[in-house]
């Protein structure tokens, strides 16, 4: 069996967009998903009965569910509804759907695990509940659990592979695209599986880096 690397890195434009459509779905993802996470969190540890009822059944929903069938229903499901979206916007969806239900129990862990003594010596100072949860509760939470969060952030990312499945333009789209032209499949997905691995780990490095700068402090 000979090899030929270089007939799919002639097509090097459209693994470039590819790896750009992929840090820009994992990118809003974050951003979107984390924030959806710490809500859901404090809801979950905090809120009314009925405000934990909705976040647990949705991330139990979430959870409990594969990620390819959560994509299907919102790109071929929806539309049954009167709802139609681009593949791109239904994967950025399901990719924020998807890390906002499991950062919020990761997340919860990390607020459930700060000490009463703590709250208390907030509540002393006069400060108020969003005060508290913000600058008392939440950054040390996020310290303690950050690896957890660095891990599926990147387990979020690996996973847009599947929204090549409704054409999303990502990495594993283009290096399909490629081997259905010039019959290079196994060229393809190893160039495509060492990039999603150059990928993961400088997302870890950039995450490590900016958690404590950005987060939660040193």
């Amino acid at each position: 069996m000979e090899f030929d690397f270089g007939a799919v890195l002639v097509d090097w434009r459209l693994l470039a967009k590819g790896v750009a459509w992929t840090i820009g779905l994992t990118a809003i993802a974050t951003v979107i998903g984390m924030a959806v996470g710490v809500a859901c969190a404090w809801a979950r540890a905090n809120g009314p009965p009925w405000l934990r009822w909705v976040a647990g059944s949705y991330v139990e929903l979430i959870r409990n569910t594969p990620f390819i069938v959560q994509l299907f229903f919102i790109f071929f499901g929806l539309p049954a509804a009167g709802v139609k979206l681009t593949p791109e916007t239904a994967s950025i969806i399901a990719m924020v759907m998807n890390l906002g239900a499991y950062s919020t129990e990761i997340i919860r862990a990390g607020i459930e695990a700060t000490p009463k003594g703590q709250i208390e010596a907030a509540v002393s100072l006069a400060l108020n509940k969003v005060q508290v949860f913000t600058r008392v509760v939440l950054p040390p939470a996020l310290k303690k659990v950050w690896p957890a969060m660095v891990s599926q952030i990147i387990i979020v990312m690996l996973g847009s592979a599947v929204c090549g499945q409704i054409s999303t333009e990502e990495l594993s789209y283009a290096a399909n695209l490629i081997q259905s032209r010039n019959f290079r499949a196994f060229e393809s997905f190893i160039i495509a599986t060492l990039i999603y691995l150059a990928l993961a780990v400088a997302l870890r490095k950039l995450l490590n880096w900016a958690g404590p700068r950005f987060f939660f402090g040193r």
